[in-house]
């Protein structure tokens, strides 16, 4: 494979630098909607070649929705010259090219159809920004991606550790402040058994059935599998069957803090999972509750111990 020297070097520095152009001219869509040239590139792209860009989608009052930068890998779209655009959007993006800079300025209704955010009306003028990093052969792509990928996960797992460390300081602080008699594993996992069972021990591989409520530091509820509880922290929803939940040990299917932490325990232990958010969500927002770096607590009840 052909290696890519210094590219995202060249990425980075060249980013700051795709809306500054002045502007060469203005277009309009086959349904109307209007977009200029900030700046426009000469080379035609290829069919098969990678279109690696950047965008930022704001309201007309400058207020931004949607930015790229704020991903982990900029967005990418593979060039076919047998693709029919069915938008004006589409024709936009599938006409992109080497050094195009373009800024869109329409009606929300013309640009996002019936895939309306719900914050939008239709009469709102939105306006996009989008900007091509590099275009690139499938072969160097699959370097370039790699690259990008490789460099996400090396940040992240420096950011993880220094956010586990900071976790692990705020739950032995809940810890003190409950008198919890908890135990500390070497992952940052910590646990309290509240009453230790007498059945078979949960190992990995097992199937088991577990009751749980799951809830964050400020002793909001975000999930139960009791429906007394649900009642209880108005999480109850009408017409979901409240029983344990069954699944496997050990193979990814839920989060590693419960992979972990419900090997401590047998058939019938209460306990007590306080789990730091490298072995929950990490910085992914999951619902209301459930913020980036959340460190989440599961009171549970191994209900059954299936060995396969």
């Amino acid at each position: 494979m052909k290696r890519i020297n210094n590219l995202l070097l060249a990425t980075s520095i060249g980013l700051a630098g795709l809306f500054m152009a002045a502007c060469e001219s203005k277009e309009t869509t086959s349904d109307g909607i209007e977009y200029r040239y900030i700046n426009k590139g000469k080379d035609q792209t290829k069919d098969g070649e990678f279109v690696v860009y950047h965008f930022t989608a704001k309201t007309g009052s400058d207020s931004v929705f949607i930015s790229s930068f704020d991903q982990p890998v900029p967005p990418y779209l593979q060039h076919s010259d047998s693709i029919e655009a069915q938008s004006g959007i589409d024709e936009i993006f599938l006409g992109l090219n080497r050094g195009d800079s373009i800024e869109v300025n329409s009606k929300a209704e013309k640009i996002f159809g019936e895939n309306l955010p719900p914050f939008l009306q239709p009469e709102d003028d939105v306006i996009i920004n989008i900007g091509v990093v590099n275009v690139l052969e499938e072969e160097i792509f699959e370097d370039y991606f790699n690259d990008l990928m490789a460099e996400r996960q090396r940040k992240e797992e420096a950011q993880a550790g220094v956010q586990l460390e900071e976790d692990i300081q705020t739950i032995e602080n809940y810890i003190s402040e409950n008198n919890l008699n908890a135990t500390k594993t070497e992952s940052g996992l910590f646990y309290v058994i509240e009453e230790e069972g007498s059945g078979e021990e949960v190992e990995q591989g097992n199937t088991i059935s577990v009751n749980y409520t799951g809830y964050v530091m400020d002793g909001r509820v975000f999930d139960t599998s009791v429906e007394s509880k649900a009642k209880e922290h108005n999480t109850f929803t009408e017409g979901r069957t409240y029983e344990p939940f069954e699944f496997q040990v050990g193979q990814g299917s839920v989060i590693p803090g419960w992979d972990e932490g419900l090997q401590y325990l047998r058939k019938g232990s209460k306990a007590k999972l306080l789990i730091p958010s490298p072995l929950a969500y990490g910085p992914s927002q999951r619902g209301e509750v459930i913020a980036p770096n959340s460190i989440l607590i599961f009171d549970v009840e191994i209900k059954d111990v299936k060995k396969n």
